[in-house]
Parts: structure tokens; C-alpha cells; sequence
């Protein structure tokens, strides 16, 4: 797929995650294959009134790229403004959010609020694309509807074409659904039939498997992976041995575990915070890494309570002891 004229392998992106998916997650997707990655969420009211916390989110360094910068809002002025201040921070595309389901979004009529109100979301799209001039692409980030009784996917991805989005990604989910159930990947085959630009598919990749069944099904552009890539930055790995059709073998416990330490060493070194408050924002990366791994609850339960990097290192040897890992 090429974006910003640049093109990206046939493999996986990373999705935009907010409060998951920070500068050393997206630099650690990046090194295990990611194609491409996107920031998190950032509130373009909160750009334009001069939050440094939404400024901070901005910050991109160069082994992320290609990357894009993700701005939500509700009204116009405020998105087209943002965009504004967003472009010295030289993103490779700005992406509008279209599909978070999280209420303290939703409620602002943002994120996929949105879908209900595609009209304003066609007016939001066009006052980014006017905004950035063309210095830069404006991509969307959608679902396939508000409800099972309200899936417009194709209609509002036509519009947000039409707009000028220069690439559309979709998530196979309602917003009543978050992230439960199944992801339903009809609409998003439906919308690349439907639009010229490319269609990024998004929702339940969890191997390279299912990234080749999304490419199959929907023939999509490019597969984009999420929740899968918790604890598990090898999934890129694992797409791209699947493209090649090449076997792909999972790390072992001590590989994983070595990559949790470097993981948290990583959000410490990037961090402006304290290494109490940074590792409070680390804990839930480590809990991820051996999920659904035998004799790990007690691992899981201790990395939620972790102070230090030497509390990390301490937990790991012990689990390997206990363990003979």
C-alpha cells in the first residue's frame, strides 16, 4: 500500500491505541516488523487550548515512521486547527478518529459518535483536508456503524472518499459492541468495493493466519493489527512469515520475558517521569507478556504491583526459577 508517498509492505500495521500504544510500544512493533504506525489519540480541543499533555502526544522520532498523527473532535474549527498544529511535528498523514468507542469520546459527539452524524463527520474530514493543504494525507479511522440495526460503513466511507480522505481504515465492530463479539469483516470487503482509495482492515487479527483470511475476504489494502499485539509484538513477525509462506516459530518463555524487561526499560528510558510513575504506566505491559502461559497468574498478579525496574527484574528471575523455563 503506499501512503504519503511512501510504500509499505503487504504485512500489518500497528493500530492507534490510546494509552497502550506510547512511543517505546510503537518503536518496539516497529523493530518486530510493523509496516506502519499511527499515535494515540489526541483531542484536538485540547491542541488548540494548549495542553501540554495533548502536545506531548505529538511526538514522533524517527525509527516509528512512516507514522501518522491521530487528532479527535467534533467540530470543524477545532479539527482544522489542530491540524495546523500538528504539521511541525512533520507526521507522514493525519488520521481523524472516527471509531473509538470509549464513552468520554463518544459523549463529545466524536470518535464513533460520529457514525450516527455522517454529515458532520463529512464536514470534520473536509475542514482537515482544506487545513493541511496538502502538505500532508488525511486518512479516517472508522467502525462499520453505531449498532447491528445501523451499519452504514459503505455510505459513510463513500462520503469520507468524497471528503478527501486519502485512505480509509475499518474496524469490523459497532460501537455498541467495543470490543466484544465477533468482528464482522463483510463491511469492510464491502467498503473496498465501494471506494478508490486504499481500505486498511482492522478487528480480530490475532495471527498471520487471519491476516491472510482478511486480505482474502476483503480484499483489503492493508491489515491492521491491535489487542493481538499486547504482550506479543512478534505478531508482525508472524504476519510477515505468513506473507512469505514461511513457518513461524513462537519466542520461548525466556525470550519473551527478556523482551518484557527491555520493553520496560524502554518506557523508563523515554519517559519524563519518575521510575514510580513510569512503571506504573509499565505494569500492564508486563502482565501481558505471558498471558495464557502455564503456572503465570501469580506473575500477572505481582506485575501489577511493580515499583521499580528492579522489582521487574527480580519477578522474571523468580519465574524462571520456580519455573525451569
Amino acid at each position: 500500500m503506499t501512503i504519503a508517498g511512501q510504500t509499505v509492505p503487504q504485512t500489518a500495521a500497528l493500530a492507534p491505541m490510546a494509552s497502550v500504544a506510547d512511543t517505546a510500544y510503537r518503536l518496539l512493533c516497529m523493530e518486530h516488523g510493523a509496516c506502519m504506525t499511527t499515535g494515540e489519540l489526541v483531542s484536538a480541543k485540547g491542541l488548540c487550548y494548549g495542553s501540554r499533555g495533548s502536545a506531548e502526544l505529538c511526538r514522533i522520532t524517527p525509527a516509528e515512521r512512516p507514522m501518522g498523527l491521530q487528532l479527535f473532535g467534533s467540530e470543524p474549527e477545532f479539527i482544522a486547527e489542530a491540524v495546523q498544529r500538528v504539521l511541525p511535528f512533520s507526521p507522514d498523514w493525519i488520521d481523524i478518529n472516527m471509531g473509538c468507542p470509549v464513552p468520554k469520546v463518544v459523549n463529545q459527539g466524536a470518535g464513533s459518535a460520529l457514525m450516527k452524524t455522517p454529515q458532520l463527520a463529512e464536514e470534520i474530514l473536509k475542514a482537515a483536508v482544506n487545513s493541511a493543504a496538502g502538505a500532508v494525507p488525511v486518512t479516517v479511522k472508522m467502525r462499520i456503524g453505531w449498532d447491528e440495526a445501523h451499519i452504514n460503513a459503505v455510505d459513510f466511507a463513500k462520503r469520507m472518499e468524497q471528503a478527501g480522505a486519502a485512505a480509509i481504515a475499518v474496524h469490523g465492530r459497532t460501537r455498541t459492541q467495543f470490543y466484544g463479539g465477533n468482528a464482522d469483516w463483510k463491511p469492510i470487503a464491502a467498503v473496498k468495493a465501494a471506494v478508490s482509495v486504499p481500505v486498511i482492515g482492522n478487528g480480530d487479527i490475532t495471527s498471520g493466519a487471519d491476516a491472510l483470511r482478511m486480505y482474502r475476504e476483503t480484499g483489503c489494502d492493508l491489515a491492521m493489527i491491535g489487542r493481538a499485539t499486547y504482550g506479543n509484538p512478534w505478531i508482525f513477525e508472524e504476519v510477515a512469515a505468513a506473507v512469505r509462506g514461511e513457518a513461524y516459530t513462537p519466542p520461548d518463555t525466556r525470550t519473551r520475558l527478556a523482551e518484557m524487561l527491555r520493553h520496560i526499560r524502554m518506557i523508563l528510558d523515554l519517559s519524563e517521569k519518575s521510575e514510580k510513575l513510569a512503571m506504573r504506566e509499565a505494569r500492564k505491559h508486563a502482565l501481558w507478556y505471558l498471558r495464557g502461559k502455564p503456572n503465570s497468574a501469580a506473575f500477572r498478579a505481582r506485575s501489577a504491583a511493580l515499583e521499580t525496574y528492579a522489582d521487574a527484574e527480580a519477578l522474571v528471575s523468580e519465574y524462571l526459577a520456580a519455573n525451569d523455563a
